[in-house]
């Protein structure tokens, strides 16, 4: 046998691909198993591979693997998976289904009766006297709340509350609400122990033991004004207060209220309020309330006025404040106008001066907590070099001594790490202290 040939036997030709009649046979001229005829479709081997219907299934697994992994719901979205939608069925529902006409039910007629009737003010419209649906109860709807109505029979001949809606409120004025607990407690305030338990009384006992002042008969205070030099602890007492309890917490900054378009203002101070009386107990806190409750004078902006005045409304106005406490806090309670500060709008004003020794010391120790120093720093005596501080200034101090530990190259803050920083921030930055201005002022 010559090469040619032994090389022929060893790598014979390829035989062509099996016709779609042969498939059924494999190479031995077995039959192929249904089994086998799905392996083929899978894998995309053989003629009854189907490349198109292979990358749809996978597609579809992906998306439920990623589905599930992620833990996404329905309720998650708000809508459900693509694969449910039904385009075209929603369509029809719509065009079924008139849409309804937001509306404001003025009064009510025979309150409480079988045969009560309500007038609702539909805008652009007008007034109109209707009844309520069948699957409404007559509690569902009070005075003064918005609703859904519907045309009932022939267009234009009858008009029926269908739903209460609930109150709308600016999405701005819904951002203000703080989800989320700040992470400062009561414990992270150092040099203001008389303050807090002053707070404290305001806002935690007459939400936890209110049977105290219904015995003796007193309403108990819903203001109180934070006042004192910057850098005292009086936001960072709010965010602890927020932290405590667990009523809905409301973070006003006074420079939001000031908007560009009349009125804007007190649309959102009374928004502010009717968000707080829906809540079963709510804090609301004004954050630099010097900028919209100014005294009155003469060439005053207007609008602002217009906001303050607002304030004042809500505060003692006619309707009754239920459980809504009122945080305000400034540095310049010099400026703010009588008619806010009052008695029986804020029946209680809480100072938040310079912390004295032991306060300091108190200070410097919480920082300690979150800082690498050394074991042997003698506090009380730092805190000797420290007069006249806030706590905001002690805080700069302990940084800038971290600062000069990075420059050293060291793991640990030392005590002439601190003296230095004293030196720097304490008395090298001396002129921008507001402290001798709010002495000033006060």
């Amino acid at each position: 046998m010559t090469k040619e040939e032994q090389q022929k036997e060893a790598d014979p030709k390829p035989t062509p691909d099996k016709k779609p009649d042969d498939a059924k046979k494999d190479v031995g001229g077995a039959p192929l198993t249904e089994s086998d005829i799905a392996l083929f479709k899978r894998y995309g081997k053989g003629p009854y591979a189907d490349p198109i219907k292979k990358a749809e299934e996978d597609i579809r697994t992906f998306n439920a693997n990623i589905t599930t992994l992620c833990g996404i719901k329905e309720s998650d979205t708000g809508l459900a998976l693509p694969a449910q939608w039904n385009i075209p069925q929603d369509m029809m529902m719509l065009k079924q289904d008139p849409t309804l006409q937001v509306g404001r039910c003025t009064k009510i007629i025979n309150p409480g009766q079988e045969n009560a009737k309500y007038i609702v003010h539909l805008k652009h419209l007008g007034k109109y006297v209707v009844g309520l649906d069948e699957k409404l109860a007559p509690t569902d709807v009070e005075e003064g709340m918005r609703v859904g109505c519907e045309r009932v029979g022939i267009p234009g001949s009858k008009i029926s509350i269908k739903l209460p809606l609930p109150p709308k409120i600016d999405p701005t004025v819904t951002m203000m609400t703080v989800e989320d607990k700040p992470d400062v407690t009561y414990n992270d305030l150092g040099g203001c122990k008389e303050q807090i338990e002053k707070i404290r009384e305001v806002v935690e006992l007459p939400l936890l033991h209110p049977e105290r002042f219904i015995q003796l008969g007193i309403d108990p205070p819903k203001g109180v004004l934070l006042y004192g030099p910057p850098g005292t602890g009086k936001t960072l007492t709010a965010r602890a207060v927020a932290n405590r309890t667990d009523a809905t917490f409301i973070r006003v900054i006074g420079s939001e209220l000031v908007q560009r378009y009349v009125g804007e203002g007190a649309r959102m101070v009374r928004e502010i309020f009717q968000l707080a009386r829906t809540k079963k107990s709510c804090i609301i806190f004004f954050d630099e309330i010097d900028a919209v409750g100014g005294a009155r004078f003469g060439d005053g902006d207007s609008e602002v006025q217009r906001t303050m005045l607002e304030i004042v409304n809500q505060l003692d106005g006619f309707e009754s404040r239920g459980n809504v406490k009122v945080l305000m806090a400034t540095n310049r309670p010099d400026t703010l106008d009588p008619a806010l500060a009052r008695p029986g709008r804020l029946d209680r004003k809480i100072e938040f001066g310079l912390p004295d020794l032991e306060g300091r010391v108190q200070i410097f120790k919480i920082n300690a907590k979150t800082m690498a120093f050394d074991k042997d720093i003698r506090f009380e005596l730092i805190a000797r070099m420290c007069p006249n501080t806030t706590g905001a200034d002690i805080r700069s101090v302990c940084t800038e001594a971290g600062m000069f530990a990075i420059r050293a190259r060291r793991k640990a803050i030392t005590e002439k790490d601190l003296m230095d920083a004293i030196d720097k921030v304490i008395k090298g930055y001396s002129k921008f202290s507001a402290t001798q201005k709010y002495m000033v002022y006060n």
